[in-house]
């Protein structure tokens, strides 16, 4: 099933620096392979913020609540989800 997925992070200001370059390095590596999996089919940046709009496509919701709860920066995340289904007028068959 895929999912839009919106990510806006909110990384406090406070933090070390050490402390967030290590989970960006988590984040990073956790995110490309879910994409080399086929999970996360999508990703872009939404130009002017710390923020993603993403294509995920997970089993179900709980796949996709697992997914996302492990990402490394998921307490710092605002999220959104809008499940997707294939529209009729789509010319492309093999994207459900």
């Amino acid at each position: 099933m895929l999912y839009q997925v919106e990510m806006t992070v909110n990384i406090p200001q406070d933090m070390d620096e050490d402390t967030v370059a290590g989970i960006k390095a988590k984040e990073k590596a956790y995110s490309q392979d879910l994409q080399r999996q086929g999970i996360w089919r999508h990703i872009w940046r939404v130009a002017g913020s710390y923020a993603n709009v993403s294509i995920l496509d997970c089993r179900d919701n709980a796949h996709l609540h697992e997914v996302l709860t492990a990402l490394p920066l998921y307490p710092y995340m605002d999220i959104s989800v809008t499940p997707l289904c294939r529209h009729p007028s789509s010319v492309r068959e093999g994207d459900l």
